[in-house]
């Protein structure tokens, strides 16, 4: 039975709101000066900067076996509205340990550019991913809409900091992947193992983010890998679950 959507279903439109506001209120989110300087400055084998390189194949590793059950042997068609987000994220998932490879090859502005594209246009797949599968009704053609929008909204948001230095749109995405993945699977009752394993996914996205902010921190107490190589391994597990859990709930064929 359906939590009392009468009663919440401003809750999203409210999160979305009074963000906006919040952003507007704070003023312009700019980079921090020292950015680009990465704790791990260790070469290997000719690779500059080799850990936070290299520890991106965990996202195709993700991607790769996600695409044989995607792709290969359709286990994600448990709904025809979700999939076109879910495969798009896959592939972007991918594209992920490309771009951030390249960028952390010779970190700066230009490269990090294609690698926050990335992930603002993964965050926005999951958001349409989650609300065309939890949505009671969602049709294909609307929620092909709407992730056409949510792409459209991605794609802006890096833009608009490249052209002005302001971070807060791009900020804001990630925030409402967090905020409204979690309200939409609760007010609509989404399956329980998709949930269990996408909170997990949070979790570690949530977890990635506190090693990124340490990054030199626990490469001085390990003295062998960086929170920033770390962060990637943990948002490629958030991967991993977000797929695992829809491979584990996909029983049913196409609705």
């Amino acid at each position: 039975m359906l939590i009392s959507i009468k009663s919440i279903k401003w809750l999203p439109a409210a999160i979305v709101l009074l963000s906006v506001v919040a952003m507007l209120w704070h003023g312009p989110v700019l980079q921090l000066p020292h950015y680009h300087e990465f704790a791990d400055q260790r070469v290997w084998l000719g690779i500059p900067h080799a850990a936070d390189v290299l520890s991106n194949l965990g996202f195709a590793l993700v991607a790769a076996l996600a695409g044989d059950q995607l792709f290969v042997r359709r286990r994600y068609a448990r709904s025809a509205a979700a999939l076109p987000a879910f495969s798009l994220l896959c592939l972007i998932v991918f594209l992920t340990a490309v771009v951030s490879a390249y960028y952390h090859l010779a970190p700066d502005d230009a490269r990090l550019f294609w690698d926050r594209m990335a992930i603002a246009l993964a965050s926005a797949c999951l958001i349409c991913g989650v609300r065309a599968d939890a949505k009671p009704g969602m049709t294909p053609h609307r929620a092909l809409l709407e992730l056409m929008l949510g792409l459209t909204l991605a794609v802006a948001s890096v833009l608009w900091w490249r052209h002005s230095a302001d971070l807060r749109p791009y900020l804001l995405l990630q925030l409402w992947t967090v905020l409204l993945v979690i309200v939409w699977q609760g007010i609509w009752q989404a399956d329980h193992r998709i949930r269990r394993w996408f909170n997990a996914a949070i979790a570690c996205y949530l977890l990635s983010k506190l090693a990124e902010m340490a990054d030199h921190t626990i490469l001085s107490l390990s003295a062998c890998v960086s929170g920033h190589s770390l962060k990637h391994l943990i948002a490629a597990g958030a991967a991993a679950c977000i797929f695992y859990g829809l491979r584990q709930a996909c029983a049913n064929p196409v609705r």
